[in-house]
């Protein structure tokens, strides 16, 4: 994957760069409960695999904002053209291993890739990111419980890639609904940002464009 390096001296969030890059736990964190109606609709109508299907709809929400594909870099701010999933997968003893994905993918050869990718992550059981994990989004998922909030562990030093976790969906008053879970580097980006991820992930579920 490229990245460019911004120009800091114009960058608008300069002020809050230098701030919250100090910090010892510079991570802003929110947690949203997501329609999914219309988008289980679609997967119950298709007989889609709800995690993969879902997997691919967020990152391809994750890589619509730029903010989500920013990284530390040094004393700067690099972004990437686009950024790649890394997400948990369950394996058999009740650990899990990590597993990598690629929403560039037309979704059927999205689907099909990602069963051969999980095939040989179940092999290695590795929980080896890759060569650049500046270039990731870290995905995982509590499928057994809805929760309202959620404490993730954080590197020291900090790291700057952006967090996403969903729970179990659960039916309020007639709608079908998921909690996720957004940590980011506040460095990068405040809650305006993270806003925009969810308001656009809602308008993916709504449509079927994904699909197309």
């Amino acid at each position: 994957m490229s990245y460019y390096e911004l120009d800091m001296e114009h960058y608008p969030r300069k002020e809050q760069f230098d701030l919250f890059r100090n910090y010892d736990y510079p991570y802003v964190g929110i947690t949203v409960n997501l329609d999914i109606t219309s988008f289980m609709n679609c997967i119950k109508e298709k007989g889609l695999p709800f995690y993969l299907t879902f997997l691919y709809v967020t990152t391809q929400t994750a890589n619509s904002i730029p903010e989500f594909r920013r990284r530390l870099l040094g004393n700067g701010i690099i972004e990437y053209d686009h950024c790649i999933p890394s997400y948990t997968l369950a394996l058999e003893n009740e650990s899990y291993c990590y597993c990598t994905a690629d929403d560039r993918l037309p979704f059927d050869e999205f689907l099909r890739d990602s069963r051969q990718r999980q095939e040989k992550a179940r092999q290695r059981q590795s929980l080896a990111e890759g060569k650049d994990e500046n270039q990731l989004f870290y995905f995982s998922s509590i499928p057994w419980v809805s929760y309202t909030s959620i404490i993730q562990p954080v590197p020291i030093p900090a790291d700057s890639n952006p967090r996403i976790t969903w729970g179990k969906y659960f039916e309020s008053e007639g709608e079908l609904k998921i909690p996720v879970s957004v940590l980011a580097n506040h460095a990068l980006m405040d809650g305006f940002h993270i806003s925009k991820f969810y308001s656009e992930l809602q308008s993916r579920c709504d449509h079927r464009d994904w699909f197309m």
